[in-house]
């Protein structure tokens, strides 16, 4: 009553500021816009006046008043009853205790760009005013004490419907959000309306009387008076409340039908939305504050209370996830089961596909037996295209089971355009039941030839229906029949031609037309599946060795190995077949195919076939040199005579040095019938090898040692007397020696603008450098394999694990061959030392090492 205006922050800090100097009657204020509109009195009387304030400005530390004009239409002294304002600050709407409503257009913060008019009169007060505005239509609602009315301000002429012949007292209206297409709120005594500008529409039944009407994102606040208070209804719907009155405020969610908060408070003056909560305004100074519960937290009350229906509408106008959503039903489901609601359980278990693994549903009722209940949600699972081939087999053994004929038809006879199955999946299932006529239908519908063959000669005993014939057109050059059908349309079925090795197993008992049908096929089609390829060739084999004539048995083995050598059957099964019909040839040939060598010596050694042992030894015996050795051995331990394969080996051996002499002798004397004349000659000849190595050896030692002593002669020479250069041409170009020159001992000589050309050192020969790095690159290598062996000799004996050292220089090539490179025949010789001697020095350093 002192004419100040509190404005409260959201750190809850009061401030003020003067507005009027008697009193303020009513504030408004603007959500987009730091906006205020206020209405009170300036002095004694009737003479309210309308003042709209700038909150961001400010005019001496106060609020900017940019606007001041009287509310009273004309000189008619009349009290403000309610007032309300546009959000686009062109509208601002003022109500007054005779019925009148004044309509403010244009700027409402400035005199001179508004204009002020009487939209309404009538005989009953005002009690609320809203505006509504939808796209570019604006709307005016006008609620008095008996009725309600609807004005288009969009229109210039502001035409008025009257939407209701019964209004509400002062605060008991409000405008809904857009969650409730933006309708305006009555709040009677008996009922809630509803209303549409052109129409009234929905109304709850919320009886008491209500002292107050809020709306605020989906939710409804009404405030009636508690039916225990005294009853002091005051004039025209207001109220002067006693001290000790109580009232009741109760929260709605009109969308989801469930009260969401309901207390009894003292004395509330007003209810505030803001900063995401709602402040509750008592008349003894206290202000309480209502926080809402985020979603998850809702629901699990709501969960607690097996409420889902509620849930499920609370989480929908929430707008949760499909996640979420698909939680919840799942957990109304499991509710509904434990329930033994089995139907209302599958029906929220259906709403889950595609979220929900499907093995949590089938299992539960799989468990219970409820198969009517298991064949809707399969169903459901089809027709979202998300089943897999189990969920195909369960469905139809379910239709089996329940002989459901109709269901079953309605399912594999769904459009060509609309199959949500495994087609084979199903064929399979429906033979296995016993559904053939089904399963025919299927397979030709689909285009399935093999399964349809298989069905009418293995199930439905219709042998007039599949013949060898029409299996050869069927897999190689069928097209189907029609009036038009183009090249693109035969080149795709070309492709989807039948599989010929699925009618194998038509042919079990006339293996006289399955021996016709793949010949057929390979040399149609010669790049038929290994399954025909390795199939012929056991028909093949099977009819070779029940051959008997000589002559047909020949042309039979040509045919097996023809097969063989065309590459197109499985080593593996090939081998297989042949050692079971003892086809030899073709074990043999394998056996040289897969470079199986080891394999056919033992061939022939377990047949005692002598010849082809050693035969075997001279074709393999570059690829393997340890068939010599295996022979030799073989021969060995037979008692019998076999002098002669013996000598033949034994002479191969030696020619190559296949095998140690003492090997040999110890190989030999495990064969107790094998004399010394067996491996005389051998031994007489290897004897005279050696001799003879030994001789040529000696004679080199001997050479090496003249040409040493010569060496050293010419180097003692060399180092005690004169040289004498008598060479007349350059040893570079061969011209003609001219000062200056130079000379060296090793007697080359060179034009010194030669050997400046050509010379990489001053002091090396430019032709003996060559030869001469050879040799030095030769005694440096000896060198150092002379220390590596000791130091691996040391790292032996010191080592506890001997294996790991020698595994270690393995790794490191220390034990490679060692290739030697020499110059070829007729090379120069480096001084006195010519090319043998180089190599027999290294080859003997070798042995050394």
């Amino acid at each position: 009553m002192d004419g100040m205006i509190w404005l409260l922050s959201r750190s809850l800090q009061l401030t003020s500021f003067q507005a009027y100097k008697l009193r303020v009657t009513h504030v408004f204020q603007l959500k987009q816009h730091s906006i205020l509109v206020s209405v009170g009195q300036d002095e004694h009387g009737i003479n309210p006046l309308v003042k709209v304030w700038n909150l961001d400005k400010r005019d001496s530390g106060n609020p900017l008043c940019t606007r001041i004009f009287p509310a009273i239409p004309g000189n008619k002294p009349t009290e403000v009853s309610c007032i309300s304002v546009h959000e686009n600050l062109n509208f601002m709407a003022i109500g007054f205790t005779d019925g009148s409503v004044v309509l403010t257009k244009g700027d409402i913060t400035r005199d001179r760009h508004s204009k002020t008019l009487t939209l309404h009169e009538g005989a009953s007060p005002v009690t609320g005013l809203a505006f509504r505005q939808v796209a570019k239509t604006t709307h005016l609602f006008v609620v008095t004490l008996e009725k309600v009315y609807c004005y288009t301000l969009s229109n210039k002429e502001y035409p008025k419907l009257e939407l209701d012949t019964h209004g509400c007292g002062l605060r008991c209206s409000a405008l809904a959000d857009p969650s409730q297409d933006s309708q305006f709120i009555v709040a009677g005594d008996d009922c809630v309306y509803l209303y549409q500008p052109d129409e009234r529409g929905p109304c709850f039944a919320f009886e008491g009387h209500k002292l107050l009407a809020h709306w605020h994102r989906g939710y409804l606040f009404l405030l009636i008076r508690d039916s225990k208070s005294p009853n002091n209804r005051p004039g025209y719907g207001g109220r002067e409340n006693s001290p000790s009155e109580k009232q009741l405020l109760t929260i709605y969610d009109l969308d989801n039908k469930f009260i969401a908060y309901s207390a009894s408070f003292d004395d509330v003056i007003d209810v505030v939305a803001e900063w995401g909560s709602f402040y509750i305004l008592t008349r003894d100074g206290k202000m309480f504050v209502l926080q809402e519960k985020d979603t998850q937290t809702k629901l699990e009350m709501l969960f607690k209370k097996n409420l889902f229906v509620m849930a499920i509408n609370l989480a929908k106008s929430q707008h949760l996830d499909s996640d979420g959503l698909s939680e919840i039903f799942r957990q109304y489901g499991d509710h509904l089961y434990l329930k033994g609601d089995h139907d209302g359980a599958i029906q929220q278990y259906i709403r889950t596909i595609g979220k929900l693994e499907p093995s949590y549903v089938i299992r539960k009722f799989l468990d219970a037996q409820r198969i009517h209940n298991l064949t809707a949600y399969l169903q459901a699972l089809h027709r979202q295209s998300l089943a897999n081939a189990d969920h195909t087999t369960l469905l139809l053994n379910c239709y089996t089971k329940l002989k459901d004929s109709s269901k079953l038809e309605e399912f594999i006879k769904t459009s060509e355009s609309e199959v949500h199955f495994d087609v084979e999946i199903a064929i399979k299932v429906l033979r296995q039941a016993s559904y053939h006529s089904h399963a025919v239908f299927l397979a030709e519908k689909h285009k399935h030839h093999e399964w349809y063959l298989k069905i009418q000669l293995e199930d439905l005993k219709n042998y007039q229906e599949g013949t060898t014939q029409l299996l050869k057109g069927l897999c190689t050059n069928y097209q189907p029949t029609g009036d038009a059908i183009d090249t693109i349309s035969l080149d795709r079925n070309r492709v989807n031609k039948a599989n010929s090795e699925e009618f194998i197993p038509i042919f079990a008992n006339n293996p006289r037309e399955l021996k016709a049908f793949l010949e057929h096929m390979i040399e149609v089609e010669p790049r038929s599946s290994q399954g025909v390829y390795d199939t012929l060739l056991e028909l093949r084999l099977q009819d070779w060795a029940h051959e008997k004539d000589s002559e047909r048995k020949k042309v039979l083995q040509l045919e097996a190995l023809s097969l063989l050598r065309s590459d197109h059957t499985v080593f593996d099964k090939a081998l297989v077949l042949c050692q079971m019909h003892n086809f030899k040839e073709g074990v043999l040939y394998l056996y040289e195919k897969g470079k199986l060598y080891q394999q056919i010596m033992h061939y022939h050694m377990q047949n005692e076939e002598y010849t082809k042992v050693v035969e075997a030894c001279k074709r393999y015996g570059d690829q393997d040199c340890c068939l010599w050795e295996q022979a030799l051995g073989y021969f060995a331990r037979k008692e019998e005579d076999c002098k002669t394969h013996i000598s033949e080996v034994l002479q191969h051996i030696d020619q190559n040095n296949l095998m140690p002499p003492l090997l040999v002798v110890q190989t030999l004397a495990h064969n107790s019938t094998a004399t010394l004349s067996v491996i005389k000659d051998y031994l007489i000849t290897k004897l005279q090898r050696e001799s003879q190595q030994i001789e040529n050896d000696e004679q080199k030692i001997r050479k090496y040692r003249e040409e040493t002593a010569h060496l050293r002669a010419e180097i003692e020479e060399l180092k005690t007397s004169a040289k004498i250069f008598q060479k007349t041409k350059c040893n570079m170009c061969n011209s003609p020696l001219e000062l200056p020159s130079v000379h060296f001992l090793c007697s080359h000589s060179f034009h010194q603008h030669c050997f400046e050309s050509y010379a990489e050192s001053e002091a090396e020969c430019p032709t003996c450098t060559p030869e001469n790095r050879k040799v030095m690159d030769m005694l440096r290598a000896q060198d150092q394999k002379r220390d590596l062996h000791d130091h691996f000799n040391n790292q032996l004996r010191a080592s506890n694990d001997g294996f790991s050292v020698v595994a270690d220089y393995f790794a490191r090539g220390v034990f490679n061959k060692l290739t030697l490179v020499t110059d070829p025949p007729g090379s120069k010789s480096v001084g006195s030392l010519d090319v043998n001697l180089q190599r027999d020095f290294l080859i003997h350093t070798k042995r050394n090492n």
